[in-house]
């Protein structure tokens, strides 16, 4: 999510279209690329496996593409249970959504695992009212985990303070003092410009508490008012000062009144609701190994979502998947050789906590854990896979895609992103690979009220969930490992040529690092 992307598109032999036509009469209409770019093949993938990719890959790819209850799961999630955030009865909702639909994909087991956080958070009445000037309605909602305000609101002055660097708060000087600060933003339109907007939130805040500023309103960095959530603690606990997103037409409205010198004073009220500590819980399935039934490949996807909309591209149609890759492998009748593990995480949003959780649970058993494969990016189309700056495993992975080489999932990139499930496992020195994706339509509807199940390609997503099955059932079935779990030396040096150390400070996790609570043991 957080990270940069490649693009790139190959197309598919012509023998590749024929032997796939019966599964390709099962789709719905193709609404997106031609369809001859996108059809994986069944070379081979581990030769000297006697249940090779060669032989499983062609019934795996037929059966994620065939009929399937993907799509009925998905509307069941979104449209049923709606928005779900951590902590919240939806997410209860949720997590049983995904025991009953792993029960029935045909799975060896299923189960749930709990964990806590450190406390529960839902939006009140968020209300901004001009007190000065033109009174008009604002259209506005709080920033995912800030505290609340007084009950009265806040009164004060409204400071527009650009883009919020050093240099304008130097400008505003003591005038941010108990002030209501503005902050502009540029309009998202690029997976660049949403690394942006949440790798700057962080200095900005920082800059807002030591000026002694009571608040920060966010200008939207969406067009026609529409309004979405994020969230800019990493750890689960209440940002430090309250926070609000405001309607991008609003705030330049706002804007204007300040640069043309009339003072604007406004009352920001925010009585979000803030609970203690509660116990939440991921949903894990798996698939016992034939062979290594004690060395596992994690699939998974995170089941929580922001409420404004119904989460379907962030990130109900990726659990849909994970479901459905389950779903894929278990109906081909052939196990693979080690254990492969389906999970829904939850409290993503709030910090990756609950995959967090499931590493420290599961710390004994990651020396056996050969890799995990995370699908967090809506529905664009797939590329590659972005390998957590382990180039030792591209060779082992490339062996393991020939079955869907010739689609162009070959683009894979060696970025470390602090911004998914991934995180937890690479900082425990495990291969990590998150499925790279074009932008499609995920930047706009990105924690949006218009994330809804209308927007999900579901022809595309039957093709992502036979890549991700086609991706952990060959990495299960490799003779050999697709690489080591680094040392935490090792993990060090990998910080350090990719950035993530500098990404860690910025989010407030490096402490978490350097005191061994999160990530491999000192």
């Amino acid at each position: 999510m957080l990270h940069r992307r490649i693009l790139f598109a190959l197309s598919v032999p012509l023998c590749v279209l024929v032997s796939l036509l019966p599964a390709l009469a099962q789709l719905p209409p193709m609404q997106s690329a031609p369809m001859q770019k996108q059809i994986p093949s069944g070379a081979a993938c581990s030769a000297s496996s006697p249940t090779s990719c060669a032989d499983v890959a062609p019934k795996i790819i037929a059966n994620a593409l065939g009929p399937s209850p993907m799509e009925e799961n998905l509307r069941q999630l979104t449209d049923h249970v709606g928005g779900r955030v951590t902590g919240s009865p939806a997410m209860a909702r949720a997590v049983a959504w995904g025991v009953e639909a792993f029960r029935r994909s045909g799975v060896d087991d299923v189960h749930t695992e709990k964990y806590s956080i450190p406390v529960s958070w839902s939006e009140g009445a968020t209300r901004l009212d001009i007190l000065s000037l033109a009174r008009f309605p604002v259209h506005l909602v709080s920033v995912g985990w800030s505290p609340a305000t007084p009950a009265a609101g806040i009164e004060a002055d409204l400071v527009d303070l650009g883009e919020g660097t050093e240099a304008d708060f130097a400008r505003a000087g003591a005038a941010a003092k108990g002030a209501i600060v503005l902050i502009h933003s540029g309009v998202l339109r690029t997976w660049d410009d949403l690394f942006n907007e949440y790798l700057r939130a962080p200095g900005t805040i920082e800059r807002a508490v030591k000026s002694g500023a009571a608040a920060i309103l966010w200008m939207s960095t969406r067009e026609h008012g529409l309004l979405y959530r994020h969230q800019n603690s990493l750890t689960g606990e209440i940002d430090r000062l309250p926070q609000a997103i405001v309607a991008r037409e609003d705030a330049e409205r706002l804007a204007r009144f300040a640069a043309a010198g009339e003072k604007v004073r406004v009352r920001l009220a925010m009585p979000n609701r803030i609970g203690g500590p509660t116990e939440q819980e991921n949903v894990v399935a798996e698939i016992r190994g034939r062979e290594k039934p004690d060395e596992f490949v994690i699939l998974g996807a995170h089941l929580d979502s922001w409420e404004l909309g119904t989460g379907a591209l962030d990130n109900g149609c990726n659990a849909a998947l994970v479901i459905e890759a389950a779903r894929a492998i278990a109906a081909s009748g052939v196990k693979p050789r080690r254990s492969i593990r389906f999970i829904l995480f939850t409290g993503e949003e709030q910090g990756m906590l609950g995959s967090w959780a499931y590493a420290r649970a599961h710390r004994a058993e990651l020396d056996r854990a050969i890799a995990v494969v995370i699908f967090d990016e809506g529905i664009g189309r797939v590329t590659g896979y972005s390998l957590g700056g382990r180039r030792d495993i591209e060779a082992g992975l490339r062996e393991v895609l020939k079955p869907v080489e010739d689609r162009g999932v070959a683009q894979h990139t060696y970025d470390a992103p602090l911004g998914t499930d991934n995180f937890d496992f690479l900082v425990e020195g495990v291969p990590t690979l998150i499925a790279n994706q074009e932008e499609a339509n995920y930047i706009v509807n990105y924690h949006a009220a218009s994330d809804t199940f209308d927007k999900v390609d579901i022809r595309e997503l039957k093709l992502h969930a036979a890549l991700a099955a086609v991706t952990v059932y060959g990495i299960a079935e490799r003779a050999e490992r697709l690489g080591k779990r680094q040392s935490r030396a090792e993990i060090e040096t990998l910080m350090k040529e990719t950035g993530l150390d500098q990404q860690m400070h910025g989010f407030g996790v490096w402490d978490l690092w350097e005191n061994g609570k999160r990530g491999r043991q000192p």
